[in-house]
């Protein structure tokens, strides 16, 4: 099983059950700074760590804003409540749970309303357009739902967009929002917040009514084979647990709290 947390390897089984915590309550707070949010709805969960069949997730009711590491509950992938207390929120249960049991790399599953994106679910075409470098390295991780059914309260519908997701890592939701996965926290932040600002840059882009300028297809390419494996890598982590991190960092001298 994937860790699920930054640095986890050097821990206990019970610090890192903390750690995951942690970060999970930092992601909801950035998410709150960063604009994220919706009210009290929409879910960030992470497999609990050492656990196949269960989840964190936050009670029904709690503003991101409000979020600490000792605020989740653990949840099963079957519905049920394991530890902590609080009304599970069945939407979050629908799409989460089989996502977390049939994709080995979704340890974190993000899901979000958040506007640019979302406005971008709203169109015709939903697509991430070759326009620029940050549209490229999103777009190749990118898979499309382009039909919504309503509200998820049934988990059928978690199975049908974890087939839907496949191999990608950033699910766009037609008329709905967008999801991401990760095989910890930082991963699944980090492609959240990239999502959202090449949604926002495209539609800004569009908004002028000017001709959009498409790269050529082999810088495309190009540009592909770059993020798939010869851009500069800096120590042992990851830009996504570098960024994170840095994050973090600015929570830190904000809102402490967030790790109580």
């Amino acid at each position: 099983m994937p860790l699920e947390t930054h640095a986890a390897a050097d821990l206990s089984l019970a610090d890192q059950r903390w750690q995951a915590r942690i970060d999970l309550a930092a992601a909801h707070r950035l998410a709150v700074m960063h604009g994220f949010h919706e009210g009290i709805f929409n879910h960030l969960t992470l497999r609990v760590p050492g656990t196949e069949d269960r989840y964190y997730q936050i009670p029904f009711g709690t503003h991101w804003s409000e979020v600490r590491a000792s605020t989740f509950m653990e949840v099963g992938y079957d519905g049920a409540l394991l530890a902590g207390e609080g009304h599970i929120e069945q939407s979050c249960y629908a799409i989460h749970a089989p996502i977390h049991r049939l994709n080995p790399r979704a340890a974190a599953v993000f899901h979000t309303h958040m506007p640019f994106a979302s406005a971008l679910s709203r169109l015709e075409d939903p697509r991430i357009l070759p326009i620029g470098q940050t549209e490229i390295g999103t777009m190749i991780h990118t898979a499309y739902d382009m039909d919504y059914h309503g509200p998820a309260f049934d988990p059928a519908e978690g199975e049908r967009l974890a087939e839907i997701l496949g191999d990608k890592t950033v699910l766009m939701m037609a008329s709905h929002g967008v999801a991401t996965i990760g095989r910890t926290v930082a991963e699944a932040y980090d492609r959240l917040y990239y999502v959202e600002r090449v949604a926002q840059v495209q539609l800004y882009a569009m908004w002028t009514q000017r001709p959009l300028k498409f790269l050529p297809e082999d810088v495309v390419q190009e540009t592909v084979a770059q993020f798939a494996g010869k851009a500069p890598r800096y120590g042992d982590e990851s830009n996504a647990e570098w960024h994170f991190a840095a994050l973090k960092r600015l929570l830190d001298r904000r809102e402490p709290d967030y790790r109580d």
